[in-house]
């Protein structure tokens, strides 16, 4: 389908993977951006204080983003794209699915140094992942995915998906001040909170000047 050269270019919601020793991360970006996106935030307070700590906050709120995306290859089969006649959709998936799951070299590592009779093992870590939404860069963390797929090839590949990403954004009250997300998340609270002064006309002006009455 043709575009007009007036129409703006729309951003792509993107997944930003970093594995370590890799210095050049992969980049999962989605084929089609979600068209709902739930934010749930909680305050970070805290709790059993004094009176006077009633409205202290202990760090960043905790923010949960659920979002549904959906992978579909009918396209890229129609212009007979290689990827897609052989596996479908299933690179998409895997590349997500892989963000959860410990990695297969340190598992044999890990079970080598067991059976060598290593008291403790550090547990495996997952790759250090950054959601990009337009404007907003976040470090997250994957928490869970619910993938439905639709429509198979005749190896049973699946040539639609739809997928139900969950995830925690990592603030600064989670990582150390050396980790590259905790600059992140920093500016982009610094970023919201700058959004947010656009908000103060002269009718909130004018309430907060009421208020002070109290």
């Amino acid at each position: 389908m043709s575009h007009s050269s007036n129409t703006p270019r729309l951003s792509k919601v993107a997944i930003v993977v970093f594995n370590k020793p890799i210095a050049k991360p992969s980049v999962i970006t989605f084929q089609y951006n979600p068209e709902t996106l739930t934010r749930d935030l909680k305050a970070n307070a805290v709790e059993g204080g004094a009176t006077s700590d009633a409205f202290r906050l202990s760090g960043a709120p905790v923010e949960t983003i659920k979002m549904d995306c959906v992978f579909d290859a009918t396209d890229d089969l129609a212009e007979n794209d290689k990827m897609a006649l052989k596996h479908g959709v299933r690179p998409q998936l895997a590349a997500l699915e892989t963000l959860i799951s410990p990695n297969s070299l340190t598992v044999i590592a890990n079970t080598a140094l067991l059976s060598l009779g290593t008291l403790e093992i550090l547990p495996a870590s997952a790759p250090f992942t950054v959601l990009v939404l337009g404007s907003r860069v976040l470090p997250v963390r994957m928490t869970g995915f619910s993938i439905s797929e639709e429509f198979f090839d005749e190896n049973l590949n699946p040539i639609r998906a739809k997928v139900g990403l969950d995830m925690t954004v990592l603030t600064y009250s989670d990582l150390e001040t050396s980790h590259p997300g905790y600059a992140m998340y920093l500016s982009h609270q610094i970023i919201k909170e700058t959004q947010a002064a656009k908000v103060r006309n002269e009718d909130t002006l004018a309430l907060s000047q009421k208020l002070s009455a109290f």
